[in-house]
């Protein structure tokens, strides 16, 4: 039998120990290093983008509606959304109470909205809702990999009951996927429990002989022995918790972002968005940004989005070429503009651009220090400009500071990069262990911390560490400890 205690066993478990870790520069460039392999085609009978992205903004459409309203409210209140708050969006949207907190944690899970501090503003996305259909994809994929805090499991239900569920889930999904139509629920029902079944076997949690007084315990078959049903999850007051209930919540919680549809309890089956996103993470893809072009004549952010998909060296060009036709301080200027948005890929492009631009640049950017979502990016510019090695400026952060740059890089990664790019991010952490490393992001209060968490817990293979990034995500989207 495992620890009881997830955050014990996780500071153990030398497979979930960082490994040494790597400058923050290295950090940097995996936001910009991508594959060249091509893309997979998705299967065949897949809407294209534009049709998903269609399909998309008709599930978060109250999100949206609700993150548009609190954008022109800016009321300090709005981001605890208020009892107050809370009842004069719903009369302004003609929604209820419940349908706007729905609405908030949902524009909030999707990158909608951001937190900074008791200050809601408007996320990149929600800027480029209604022309950028790949952002509102990702936007969805972000509430799809969150659907267990869309849909809360039941209080009585114990958080290893349910991370077993969440764990298990990926497999419905697949088979849902590979099915391409109704499933009956009594067949996702016995692949649920053979999956959970498994997931306590690879923990060893399996005792060595009968002990009925541990639920928790699985007896071992004998080679000519029936296959042991597996033993439903206990409750935190032991009363045995059915495998079937923390199903019928994951189906609902999948159907509540839109991913399936249930036909009365007896079957389920994917939509077209919940089909793509499963193929997606099968995959292991996420769409890439469009090539450049013409980015001398393009607006600062238009120009890094473009070159999001160069190498360094390339990129370097790109910048010098677009720098060329602007003075300087109006390039500085709007570059710095740029990086002061929620979109925190451009932020660091923002400031690789920047360093082309060199001393010329040095008063602008050192006025930026005292900006909070800007100071680790300034600190390092700086200490590269004075003649720092890129491999070591990270040295002149605080641990404050370097934990809050990983989060940015993180949710650079999340948004715009491949799953794999995500786990070799976490070896860059300045933390030696992985609960050193939650304990520190959760307290750091960086507004994508959530999303950030989600993303790492879907992306990483190992169950216990996702287990204990998932319950990290539970635990700052509720304000817990």
């Amino acid at each position: 039998m495992t620890s009881r205690k997830p955050d014990e066993q996780l500071a153990r478990n030398s497979r979930l120990r960082l490994v040494r870790p790597r400058s923050l520069a290295t950090a940097r460039r995996a936001v910009t290093t991508r594959g060249t392999r091509p893309a997979p085609r998705p299967p065949e009978g897949t809407p294209v983008p534009s049709e998903l992205a269609r399909q998309a903004r008709t599930v978060l459409a109250d999100a949206v509606r609700i993150a548009r309203w609190a954008a022109v409210e800016r009321d300090p209140s709005t981001a605890q959304l208020s009892s107050r708050t809370q009842e004069r969006a719903a009369v302004a949207l003609e929604l209820t109470p419940l349908q706007v907190r729905a609405g908030w944690d949902r524009a909030r899970l999707a990158g909608l909205v951001e937190l900074h501090g008791d200050t809601a503003r408007p996320g990149w996305r929600l800027r480029a809702w209604d022309r950028d259909d790949m952002a509102v994809l990702r936007g969805w994929v972000a509430l799809f990999d969150a659907w267990s805090l869309v849909h809360p499991a039941p209080d009585d239900v114990a958080p290893t009951a349910v991370a077993e569920v969440v764990e298990a889930v990926p497999q419905v999904l697949s088979l849902l996927q590979l099915s391409a139509g109704p499933v009956l629920v009594p067949v996702l029902l016995d692949l649920l429990q053979q999956r959970v079944a498994e997931l306590r076997e690879e923990r060893c949690e399996v005792a060595y002989g009968p002990q009925p007084e541990d639920a928790d315990a699985l007896p071992v078959p004998g080679p000519d022995s029936e296959p042991v049903p597996v033993p439903e999850p206990d409750s935190e007051a032991g009363a045995p918790v059915p495998v079937s209930l923390l199903l019928d919540w994951a189906l609902e919680g999948l159907s509540a972002v839109g991913a399936l549809t249930l036909d009365k309890g007896r079957s389920a089956t994917l939509t077209p968005l919940g089909n793509w996103a499963v193929w997606v993470k099968l995959e292991q893809i996420c769409v890439a940004a469009q090539s450049p072009a013409g980015n001398i004549e393009q607006s600062a952010e238009d120009m890094l989005r473009g070159c999001a998909r160069l190498t360094p060296g390339p990129a370097r060009a790109e910048y010098r070429a677009w720098l060329a036709a602007r003075t300087v301080s109006s390039a500085v200027a709007e570059l710095l503009g740029v990086a002061r948005g929620e979109d925190a890929l451009l932020r660091g492009l923002a400031f690789e651009a920047l360093r082309v631009v060199g001393a010329p640049a040095e008063a602008e950017v050192r006025a930026a220090a005292d900006e909070p979502s800007l100071r680790p990016y300034v600190l390092l510019w700086l200490a590269e400009h004075e003649g720092a090695d890129p491999e070591d400026a990270a040295d002149v952060l605080t641990r404050e500071e370097a934990t809050w740059l990983w989060v940015d890089t993180a949710a650079a990664v999340a948004d715009h990069g491949e799953p794999q790019l995500l786990l070799r991010h976490l070896d860059s952490a300045v933390q030696g262990t992985v609960p050193a490393l939650l304990d520190e992001v959760r307290a750091g209060g960086h507004p994508r911390t959530v999303q950030v968490l989600v993303a790492l817990a879907a992306a990483h293979p190992d169950p216990a560490l996702a287990k204990a990034v998932r319950r990290a995500a539970f635990q700052v989207h509720t304000g817990g400890a």
